[in-house]
């Protein structure tokens, strides 16, 4: 997932905020954000309010889809979404 997190973070800038986490490396993170699963996206409004959680592959055109279905308007110049996805560390997985 990462590269499609990649490439919504450049294609989006300014309109969307795309963080990529890495929780082996910040452990911490994943228990800060509840997370169980790994991928895990959360969507959280302008505002910074969770506005829903995804666990395993989401695919780009399904995020896309998503901010849509929540009502967020990507196409203007101002950011109004973030995403947050916690992404693992191939080498290091047991």
């Amino acid at each position: 997932m990462a590269p499609i997190l990649e490439d919504l973070k450049k294609e989006y800038t300014g309109r969307m905020d795309v963080e990529l986490i890495d929780v082996w490396k910040t452990p911490d993170a994943g228990k800060e954000y509840g997370i169980r699963v790994i991928p895990t996206q959360i969507f959280y409004k302008a505002d910074g309010k969770e506005s829903f959680r995804h666990e395993g592959f989401f695919g780009k055109e399904d995020i896309l889809a998503k901010w849509k279905e929540l009502g967020v308007d990507l196409s203007g110049s101002k950011p109004s979404a973030g995403a947050i996805r916690e992404v693992p560390v191939a080498d290091k997985m047991p």
